[in-house]
């Protein structure tokens, strides 16, 4: 009786440790700048795996939103909430993995339909006037960023919701929702809020210095990073906090505190309205003196249809 007891246990253990070793073929070992500027730009066992390039989320729950932040992040509801258990990509989507996509399709993004995007000029003094740094410019898209392809360790930008959403349905994914990104931004921690700074150091890729005309790139970059240059969070996710803005798969309604602001149907009647979706994590561009969204709380409405430099997105696989 006690050697079928073993046998059994032992198979037990044995059938939890390849489900863990299936998982650990399936990402790659990131984290450092020498790291992910070696990195490909595409997982192990791409086009191979449903899971490939994701890590296994388990449930939980946090306070969705922040106290501390801006205003339209103070929580609706002062109880937690919980999150079931999922799967999320280890990093933001790249270049590589985008264009695999669109080998495959054939797609055609909206930055390319609509003839340019969205990009952002440092300009050269503070005397500026406000938001001139975004110009739009033509022929930009995700595949032709200074009039060169990118490099495919990147993550991929110009990129809209549709697009987004798009690929993500192409492996049979999705985009996770504000509830959902921010879970996996707070990573296991009991603290309102997360930022792109631990005990004194720099943990994620944005702006030092005073935007948006001088970049002092303590990080070690002045622009935007290839994926995975920074220690992960606890979960194993590189660059939940700054790098890119990612997508959400939530219609952006207002404050948290507010749930009635915004009505998203309104969007289908009023031609001059443009549905705006909620954006999470801060970007390369986020500054102590403009911006500071660079935090797992913050949020910014996002135009679906706006292709720009500095968002980009990863996706969920639910179970």
């Amino acid at each position: 009786m006690k050697g079928s007891c073993l046998l059994l246990l032992m198979l037990g253990l044995a059938g939890c440790n390849a489900s863990k070793s299936e998982q650990s073929t399936e990402i790659v070992t990131l984290g450092s700048v020498s790291q992910c500027k070696q990195y490909s730009g595409l997982p192990a066992l791409w086009g191979k795996s449903k899971t490939s390039g994701m890590v296994e989320i388990p449930a939980g729950e946090i306070l969705f939103g922040s106290n501390t932040g801006y205003e339209d992040e103070r929580p609706f509801y002062q109880n937690k909430l919980k999150v079931n258990a999922f799967w999320a990509d280890q990093t933001e989507v790249t270049v590589a993995q985008f264009k695999s996509f669109v080998d495959a399709t054939g797609y055609i993004s909206d930055a390319e339909k609509q003839g340019g995007a969205a990009v952002f000029i440092q300009p050269e003094t503070d005397k500026v006037a406000m938001m001139s740094w975004w110009k739009f410019l033509k022929n930009v898209s995700w595949k032709n960023i200074d009039e060169k392809f990118p490099a495919l360790n990147e993550p991929v930008r110009y990129v809209t919701y549709n697009d987004a959403l798009a690929y993500a349905t192409w492996l049979g994914r999705d985009l996770p929702t504000e509830l959902e990104n921010e879970y996996l931004a707070k990573g296991f921690s009991d603290q309102e809020d997360i930022g792109p700074k631990s005990h004194g150091k720099i943990t994620a890729n944005y702006w030092q210095g005073e935007f948006p005309y001088a970049n002092s790139n303590q990080d070690g970059f002045k622009g935007i990073a290839p994926v995975g240059c920074f220690e992960a969070n606890p979960f194993g996710l590189h660059d939940m906090i700054g790098n890119v803005w990612e997508w959400t798969n939530s219609v952006y309604k207002g404050p948290h505190s507010d749930m009635h602001m915004g009505n998203p149907q309104m969007t289908r009647h009023h031609s001059k309205q443009v549905m705006t979706m909620t954006i999470k994590g801060g970007s390369y561009l986020c500054a102590d003196n403009y911006c500071a969204r660079y935090r797992a709380a913050a949020r910014h409405p996002q135009e679906f249809d706006l292709a720009t430099s500095h968002v980009g997105f990863r996706t969920v696989l639910r179970k």
